[in-house]
């Protein structure tokens, strides 16, 4: 039997669900509303889910956006995939991270995803003839 956590779905609460795929609350989550939206196919990554999947779970998170809208109105959201150990991935079952954002719950906010690598994402270096 295989023993990934999001498999077992054991004290999961589904939040919203598809025929291919499912969505619940982060259970370490980094802001009000964090929620995670799998496959319902044990895949590890992105890349190994089929073109059914990544649409049954992209409509999926259209669903708990507005879920989440209604229920928390944030003021804005990061959606993130880790692919792999050197990306961050600690569970190896395919998860997109949908994160409600919230003026005011960073400093700067600029960059979002790019400041993943601390050193890389300065939007600063930026051209010149670009608005930020």
């Amino acid at each position: 039997m295989n023993n990934c956590v999001f498999c077992q779905r054991k004290s999961m609460e589904i939040i919203a669900e598809n025929d291919l795929a499912l969505a619940f609350y982060d259970a370490c989550p980094v802001s009000r509303g964090h929620t995670l939206v799998i496959p319902k196919r044990h895949v590890e990554t992105y890349f190994e889910a089929s073109a059914e999947e990544q649409a049954a779970i992209s409509m999926l998170a259209g669903e708990v956006k507005q879920l989440l809208d209604n229920l928390h109105k944030p003021d804005g959201y990061n959606i993130g995939i880790n692919c792999g150990y050197a990306a961050g991935q600690t569970i190896f079952h395919y998860h997109i991270h949908i994160i409600p954002r919230y003026l005011g719950d960073v400093k700067d906010p600029r960059g979002g995803v790019r400041k993943v690598i601390p050193t890389r994402g300065h939007l600063e270096k930026l051209s010149n003839n670009r608005q930020l």
